[in-house]
Parts: C-alpha cells; structure tokens; sequence
C-alpha cells in the first residue's frame, strides 16, 4: 500500500515536462497538468527528476497533532488575530515595503495557525472548524473536505 502521493504546485511548473517521460504509470500525463492520485505509486521518481522543483510527495496519512495547553492556544489565537490585523494594514499601504510587510504578516499567521492545529488536515481541530464551516453558510467544499478526510486522533 502506498503511503505518499506526488503534487505539483504549478505556480513551480515551468513545463519541462520530463515528468513525463520518467513517472512508471503515466500518472503525471494529464490534460489539466494536476497528477492523477489514483494511478501515482508513491514512487517520488518524478518529484526527484523535476528540475523546477514542482513537484512534492505528500503522506497520505499524517502524524497526529501535538496537543497545547489551553492557554497556549488562546496566545496563539490572539497572536494569529494580530497578524491577520498588520496583514490587511499593510495590504492597504502602497509600496513595495508594503507587500512584503503583507506577505511576511500572512506567512507568520499559516505558522501560528499551523503551530495551534488547524492546518493539518486530519487532525481533530481542522475538522471541528471545517463542521462550523459546512454547517454555517453551508459551503460545500467544506463538507466536501470532511468527507475525504479521517479524523487520526
């Protein structure tokens, strides 16, 4: 059973293509250029022979989340809250310096987001958020995800 799956970041792509000549089950051989999960053996052949650096082998199953105190996550919280406040002040700044500030801002904001447990997709928080999600305004993909994703805690 295999135990990752190759993906391509295609903003990475710059369309070489030799992922194609060298991946075992034509996996990688799409029309929408997104690697067929389904075919992938997990092999990573084409994520090393991708001179662009594409291409990623993901776990299928992830590890299981570290739990926090309870008041480590409520920091992290307000610090993520801060974050995402400088973010959309620097979003409405002009300027060079200004987006990089942005950027920096969103990027500290996934780590903090991620540090707290809600960016790794089979762990217990994102689901719960994902629920609150599907069951609010009701989108779709929301409820989408939670049917593809096992719950590991």
């Amino acid at each position: 059973m295999k135990e990752r799956v190759a993906v391509r970041n295609l903003r990475l792509c710059t369309k070489e293509c030799v992922c194609l000549y060298v991946c075992p089950t034509g996996a990688s051989d799409t029309e929408n250029s997104i690697i067929d999960t389904e075919k992938c053996t997990g092999c990573g052949i084409c994520a090393e022979a991708c001179g662009s650096g594409a291409i990623s082998m993901l776990p299928l199953t992830y590890p299981k989340q570290q739990n926090h105190r309870e008041n480590i996550i409520k920091e992290m919280r307000t610090l993520l809250r801060r974050k995402t406040e400088a973010e959309g002040t620097a979003a409405a700044l002009p300027g060079p310096f200004a987006r990089a500030l942005e950027r920096s801002n969103r990027v500290m904001a996934e780590d903090i987001i991620r540090e707290a447990g809600y960016m790794l997709p089979q762990s217990k928080n994102t689901h719960d958020l994902l629920e609150k999600t599907a069951a609010g305004s009701g989108p779709e993909a929301a409820a989408k995800l939670l049917s593809l994703l096992d719950v590991n805690e």
